[in-house]
């Protein structure tokens, strides 16, 4: 009997144990709230099918809570099969994602605890920097390659879908590159930076332009993983042709190029200004035809009526003779 009891209270303590070790699993509702009262939060996105990998993740991840707990104050939490996962990364789960005052960062290295630490600990911080038109010269002296470093830039707007999916990849490009001294920084082409991204020619959003030592590199790559973006920044950029960084616009060149833009990032007004000024012009060249024959006719009729009146006059002379 005593052993019996003493059993049950092994597999209690050890299914208490057990249920405590596991990432609370949560919702996309309960994640979005989360992340938007709390400072820090850690979330590992998994599928039902995901299989070893995710399982592996999921391992490392509850082995490491405690000291993310200790040190952050963080939530560590899992969701599966969450529609929120291609937010942060276009690849399939498992995806590790730490939200800093809500802004993510998405875990791009090897799965290794003390890295993943690491990462976490040393970007409590969003990497990235929020540039605008007034500020973009000052902070990164692109024109003159002085003293603040390289910079690489990504210029986005808020209605780019592929922009918001990037935002977590590159803060983890931001995360890498802020190691090795480089910054890196996001310009909204549409509203606060739109005067910049005109001085640069950046009409297409995703764009990347890398600035260094008063040059820049425009990425024209399509792939838009942490890697890629890492390696141009680092060593790729030298495959490219470099361009000398223009100064800003004088207001008549910047108003030329407003206009330029406005045509690129509306094409149907574009189009419809352009029919109607087709058709004002076919109309005007209609009425002025009509005008010209009427003209035409009036004159003939004119005429007729004169020859009629003299012919009439020479008759009546003739008689009187």
């Amino acid at each position: 009997m005593r052993f019996s009891l003493y059993s049950l209270i092994i597999i209690v303590t050890c299914c208490i144990y057990n249920t405590k070790s596991e990432l609370e699993l949560m919702q996309d509702d309960e994640l979005m709230q989360l992340i938007r009262t709390e400072k820090y939060v850690v979330a590992l996105f998994t599928s039902k099918f995901c299989g070893e990998e995710c399982e592996n993740y999921e391992n490392e991840l509850t082995g490491l809570r405690e000291d993310l707990v200790e040190s952050l104050n963080a939530w560590v939490v899992k969701l599966v099969d969450s529609s929120m996962t291609r937010l942060y990364t276009p690849d399939k789960e498992p995806a590790l994602v730490f939200f800093r005052h809500g802004i993510p960062l998405l875990y791009s290295g090897p799965l290794n605890d003390e890295l993943i630490f690491h990462t976490f600990t040393q970007n409590q911080e969003p990497a990235v920097k929020e540039l605008d038109d007034d500020t973009f010269e000052h902070l990164t002296q692109a024109a003159s390659g002085a003293t603040t470093g390289d910079w690489f830039v990504q210029f986005y707007t808020t209605d780019c879908v592929d922009c918001q999916r990037l935002q977590a990849r590159w803060e983890a490009v931001g995360a890498q590159l802020k190691s090795r001294g480089m910054n890196v920084a996001r310009v909204n082409r549409a509203t606060t930076g739109a005067k910049t991204a005109r001085r640069f020619n950046v009409f297409e959003v995703p764009a990347f332009v890398l600035f260094k030592k008063g040059k820049m590199y425009k990425y024209h790559n399509q792939e838009f993983g942490v890697a890629a973006l890492v390696a141009f920044a680092q060593d790729w950029y030298k495959n490219m042709k470099p361009e000398p960084v223009p100064v800003p616009k004088s207001p008549f060149d910047d108003l030329v190029a407003a206009t330029v833009t406005f045509m690129k990032d509306n094409p149907y007004l574009w189009q419809v200004g352009f029919a109607s000024l087709l058709l004002g012009v076919v109309l005007s060249g209609f009425l002025k035809f009509c005008r010209n024959k009427k003209e035409k006719t009036d004159k003939g009729s004119l005429k007729g009526q004169s020859q009629k009146s003299k012919s009439g006059a020479s008759k009546k002379s003739a008689k009187k003779e």
